[in-house]
């Protein structure tokens, strides 16, 4: 048998596919990057540094670049590749943009490229939805919940607490934008079992009065500073990474998906660890709460800092593309590899 022969073939999957397929499937998604991070937690992935393409003449956008392998029942390679350019936002559309790769396992050959803003959403809401799940397991559910920021990732965030058995008393809502804020505000409100919707209009208002505290800024620096507006120890999902000072971080028990991930790039971890000469202060994993052999303290705030590794992405996209696949709707490219002969 020729090796051509064996050369899969290549797709494209849509957004609106991608859609299809995820959507209104929180908990499935839930159970996906968990069965990842448990993968990830045994060893069975190969996940190494991001890299990051940046614009000396647009510093604030940025493209970056997530290779990735993924073992046990999943077994798929590939790469995300993001962009960031948040002045996209004022000019009406989203500020991210994705593509995600996937190589088979067996020959290294592409097998399908799917839009992958969806998915990138997805697996960090489902990962934020799972920590909180897990990191409340034996106690009383927060009731009140809080977002700073509120793009795409807080709405698809609150969508996964909602699509895996949360609802609030009331719900609080700060960004810099109040025409996004009140639109935030709105969609809270339509969406139900949110209880009272509140605008506030400093952080400390929003954080003092949650239990549950979202961050899904853009902040590239911290802006939180204080740990006594931490004071009722909350449970927060510092999902933006980069919004509290390290005073905050080293006050509150520290959870994190993967700790040389999360500890680079002047995240607020970073920054802790560069102030301390240390990494002590990190608690330990997800994978460790999800084995058991970390239960965060009750009498402090906890903080889950998910860097999002490139393994999320790669497990949920496989999904996706085998239930594609299997519905028979796979926009195959014919003749995608041409060069098959190695002399011609």
């Amino acid at each position: 048998m020729s090796r051509s022969s064996t050369v899969p073939s290549f797709a494209v999957i849509s957004g609106a596919q991608v859609h299809g397929i995820l959507d209104g499937r929180q908990k499935e998604v839930v159970d996906i990057v968990e069965q990842a991070y448990r993968i990830h937690g045994d060893g069975e992935t190969v996940n190494p540094p991001s890299y990051f393409l940046r614009f000396p003449d647009r510093p604030s956008s940025r493209i970056i670049a997530l290779p990735a392998s993924i073992g046990g029942d999943v077994r798929v390679d590939g790469l995300k590749w993001i962009s960031s350019f948040p002045e996209n936002v004022a000019a009406g559309i989203p500020r991210a943009s994705a593509v995600l790769i996937l190589n088979d396992h067996e020959t290294g050959y592409p097998i399908a490229c799917l839009e992958s803003s969806i998915i990138s959403a997805a697996r960090t809401a489902a990962s934020a939805a799972l920590a909180a799940a897990k990191l409340t397991e034996g106690r009383e559910r927060p009731r009140r919940i809080g977002f700073i920021g509120v793009g795409l990732i807080a709405r698809y965030i609150h969508s996964y607490l909602a699509g895996t058995g949360w609802s609030f008393d009331s719900a609080g809502v700060h960004d810099l934008s109040a025409e996004h804020a009140a639109g935030f505000a709105g969609y809270l409100a339509q969406a139900g079992d949110n209880g009272e919707v509140t605008v506030h209009d400093s952080a400390e208002s929003l954080i003092r009065s949650s239990d549950l505290v979202v961050f899904a800024t853009v902040a590239g620096a911290p802006h939180v500073h204080q740990p006594e507006w931490f004071s009722h120890n909350p449970l927060v999902l510092h999902v933006s990474l980069r919004d509290l000072s390290p005073e905050v971080v080293l006050a509150a028990t520290n959870i994190v998906d993967d700790v040389e991930h999360c500890l680079k790039a002047d995240t607020s971890l970073h920054l802790a660890e560069q102030r301390l000469g240390h990494r002590e202060f990190v608690d330990g994993t997800l994978y460790d709460v999800l084995t058991g052999r970390l239960r965060p303290r009750a009498d402090r705030p906890v903080i889950f800092s998910p860097f999002g590794l490139g393994v999320l992405d790669l497990a949920v996209g496989k999904h996706v593309h085998d239930c594609v696949a299997k519905a028979g709707q796979l926009a195959v490219v014919e003749d995608f590899f041409h060069e098959l002969r190695r002399y011609g």
